[in-house]
């Protein structure tokens, strides 16, 4: 079907493109800034923002669906062209139909939330204390400030850097869905391709609960058909423990869309009961709080 472009929202209008959990593209609307997705985890549609157009992260996990991905910094960010975006998208999506037509359950036809995630780590930005700003001003502008959830995906690397930033999230009511993958060095280089240090990330991870809100999120798979061992479990329930006095709690959940990074071949999801045991023995172990979302 031919697109059009509505140009009073500056968006691309597409009849038959539904959201789907499997699908996450970044040009669903067809805007540079602003996404949709339906999300499992935030159980409806992810309004995301995508600060990292160039696909660079200063990581490179292993099952990460970025095609192209590339180590380095965000461009430079048109604060004036999100702020626009996120305007034009919050009236189609609370005023028009945009729900109804590209959302076919109907237990997902809801707003859940507006993510900085997109194409890489979101705080590399050197504009994302500002981009914040300007996407709380349109929460406001639409009166939903405290009622849409402001969430930050990130993989806390740069918490030291961006404490402003995250200042205006928690003012805000915001929350941050934290990278917590494994607990060991080995397992960090591993699944996200990065020089492992416990020591550091759990001293970012009880940094970045202590500016906001925090729920340490987890991606747990098989590789080469066998799930994490004991000795893994341990470390990461190790480190979980240390931080379970600051933390809300962990999002416990499987691979769903597929890996376009190098080893993904190797990578497979494990059952829902295998993934539920998991985080029932998350809790057992630590006392934190478990959503599991197979």
């Amino acid at each position: 079907m031919k697109e059009t472009t509505d140009c009073s929202i500056g968006r691309r209008n597409t009849t038959t493109a539904r959201l789907t959990i499997a699908d996450h593209r970044r040009d669903q609307a067809g805007l540079t800034y602003v996404y949709p997705v339906l999300s499992r985890r935030a159980r409806g549609v992810s309004i995301g923002i995508n600060l990292n157009l160039n696909r660079a992260c200063n990581w490179a996990c292993i099952y990460c669906q970025v095609e192209n991905l590339q180590r380095g910094a965000p461009e430079a960010i048109d604060l004036d062209l999100l702020a626009n975006e996120l305007d034009g998208f919050l009236r189609e999506a609370t005023q028009g139909d945009y729900l109804a037509r590209h959302v076919a359950q109907t237990q997902y036809r809801r707003l859940a939330d507006i993510a900085f995630s997109g194409d890489g780590e979101p705080t590399a930005a050197k504009e994302f204390a500002a981009a914040a700003a300007r996407v709380v001003a349109v929460l406001e502008a639409h009166a939903l400030h405290g009622r849409l959830p402001l969430r930050l995906i990130t993989n806390g690397s740069l918490i030291h850097k961006v404490q402003a930033g995250l200042a205006t999230l928690a003012r805000a009511g915001g929350e941050a869905w934290f990278k917590l993958d494994r607990g060991d060095a080995a397992g960090m280089q591993a699944v996200n391709q990065t020089s492992g240090d416990p020591a550091r990330v759990l001293k970012n991870l009880r940094a970045c609960a202590a500016l906001l809100p925090t729920w340490a999120q987890t991606c747990w798979f098989a590789t080469n058909g066998k799930a994490p061992d004991a000795t893994a479990e341990a470390a990461y329930l190790e480190v979980l423990a240390q931080a379970a006095d600051v933390i809300r709690g962990v999002h416990l959940y499987g691979l769903a869309r597929t890996s376009r990074q190098g080893g993904a071949e190797k990578l497979s999801r494990l059952s829902a009961p295998e993934l539920r045991a998991w985080g029932q023995r998350i809790r057992q172990k630590t006392g934190v709080r478990v959503k599991v979302s197979p």
